[in-house]
């Protein structure tokens, strides 16, 4: 891809979610409620302790950070867009804090958290390599990461389909099995995952498929791995 010398990753991703913030918080309640993401609280409650110290990176208007604190976790949210954040402090219990931060340089001591979620958030990274990195970096030994990835049938990942054009584009989409080899070739373990799908997909639909084309059906397939 030709990258005009001028473009700015991080500038161009601050500043599309700071146009969004209105956009998002209208669908992040439904979304986390009853729709593509009610199966992330419940996902998380298998692999992680009540009372562990859980970072939502990528956080968004903070109702996923609001949903953990609310399934008994201590929970701080940090994404990069400082209008998400001041949406997320306005909107949220005042005793959730959120944090301006870059998913590849994050604000935090080394072995900071025991679990970590990343919702629809490394596809916006530019180097996603690097943006796990640093999440291992974030983690202790043994930490959960619990990572949901855009799946082949989501919508959002029209935003990367103009790097075909040549164009910059600010969304690094990937196959599920993309992210999970990447994984295992950095010092994670893969522990679960499991899918979303849309509606009108049935259980009997993908249920006796092997698991690459089960996350090929996908919207979104949920991972949770293991620091090393």
């Amino acid at each position: 891809m030709n990258l005009a010398s001028s473009f700015n990753w991080h500038k161009e991703v601050e500043k599309k979610w700071d146009q969004n913030v209105t956009f998002w918080s209208e669908k992040s309640r439904s979304m986390w409620n009853h729709g593509s993401r009610s199966s992330i609280v419940p996902f998380v409650e298998k692999h992680v302790g009540k009372g562990s110290y859980i970072g939502d990176i990528g956080c968004g208007d903070g109702y996923g950070s609001y949903k953990l604190k609310e399934a008994g976790y201590d929970v701080i949210g940090v994404d990069l867009s400082p209008k998400m954040v001041e949406q997320a402090n306005q909107v949220c219990d005042e005793k959730l804090c959120f944090k301006v931060g870059d998913l590849a340089s994050l604000p935090f001591e080394n072995d900071t958290f025991d679990a970590l979620i990343a919702i629809n958030s490394i596809e916006w990274t530019e180097n996603p390599y690097l943006a796990l990195k640093e999440l291992h970096r974030v983690l202790k030994p043994g930490g959960i990461l619990c990572v949901g990835l855009l799946g082949p049938t989501a919508g959002p990942r029209q935003n990367s389909y103009r790097r075909l054009l040549g164009e910059s584009v600010i969304c690094n989409t990937m196959m599920p099995w993309e992210l999970e080899q990447m994984v295992l070739e950095s010092n994670w373990s893969v522990i679960d995952g499991q899918g979303v799908y849309k509606e009108g997909i049935k259980s009997e639909h993908y249920e006796t498929l092997p698991k690459q084309l089960k996350q090929a059906l996908t919207f979104m397939w949920l991972f949770m791995f293991q620091k090393n």
